[in-house]
């Protein structure tokens, strides 16, 4: 027996759970879903399997389901159950809680009932493709899960485009190829990347390349598996507002907007978006 019945702390607790191999997870992980008076969990199933491996047993506990679709009354409920007393855990369906997680609820709704909240950490996608992608880690920014359609994908990469950090994102194997050959149109192709797939798993797997050579790759590659999608920072020239000022000033004389934007985003290798809006304030100001 790996485990130890402990009294958990009043309140609801959080609990990292392992993102591939079950081995990962934590002593004190072990312990906290072994005490816990209420399990939640954001797959049942997967937890229930997690537990049987590690030899705990529910002991008449049932597995409360917290996904995107459960009601509000299940947040309610929990809630209410850990201000009653109980000790209240949720695990996400792998890795840490709360990062792209239903969990997000029901944390948020504990601390609006001034209901205690903890964590037992565990493994995390996001810092384990950080160390295997080999792209700067002094500053990162997690963008999550990009939209589905194509239009919305692309207005999101150029919001991040200016982002002076590697770019992280969960990504669906489906959409991979899709989303590399937005990100290389609205980046730029020669930008550094990494596809970083069913980590700590038996067939994990980091492929390194440019945006050009990713997307051409996954573009007929067959993916399975968990993703996560590491994107370098982008060498950004500095403009200043005046220089920008100017630029679009002297396209404009000639242009129309569409096509001075494009000039001068191309030019400056900013993003079309941030020109775009400089150049409404500056047609704003001579109205």
């Amino acid at each position: 027996m790996n485990y130890q019945k402990v009294r958990l702390p009043d309140g609801i607790t959080f609990v990292g759970v392992p993102i591939g191999t079950a081995r990962d997870i934590t002593l004190r992980a072990l312990d906290t879903l072994a005490s816990a008076d209420i399990l939640a969990a954001e797959d049942t199933r997967s937890l229930r399997k997690l537990m049987d491996i590690h030899a705990i047993p529910l002991d008449g506990r049932r597995i409360v389901a917290l996904h995107d679709h459960s009601g509000d009354g299940t947040v309610r409920g929990l809630v209410e159950a850990a201000a009653g007393g109980k000790s209240v855990v949720y695990a996400s369906e792998a890795g840490m809680p709360l990062i792209a997680d239903p969990g997000f609820e029901l944390a948020r709704a504990a601390r609006e009932a001034d209901v205690a909240v903890t964590c037992a950490p565990g493994p995390s996608a996001i810092l384990t493709a950080l160390v295997l992608g080999g792209l700067p880690t002094d500053a990162f920014h997690f963008a999550g899960f990009l939209p589905n359609a194509k239009s919305a994908r692309c207005s999101a990469f150029e919001t991040l485009a200016p982002i002076r950090a590697t770019l992280v994102f969960y990504e669906s194997p489906k959409r991979l190829g899709a989303m590399l050959r937005d990100a290389a149109t609205v980046l730029g192709g020669d930008r550094e990347a990494r596809v970083c797939r069913e980590l700590t798993k038996k067939f994990e797997e980091t492929r390194a390349g440019t945006l050009e050579t990713l997307a051409e790759h996954y573009a007929t590659a067959k993916t399975k598996g968990e993703v996560v999608v590491l994107i370098d920072r982008g060498n950004l020239p500095s403009v200043s507002e005046d220089d920008l000022e100017q630029s679009l000033r002297s396209a404009l004389a000639d242009m129309s907007m569409r096509d001075a934007v494009d000039m001068v985003a191309q030019a400056a290798n900013m993003p079309r978006r941030q020109v775009y809006q400089a150049a409404l304030a500056l047609t704003q100001k001579k109205d």
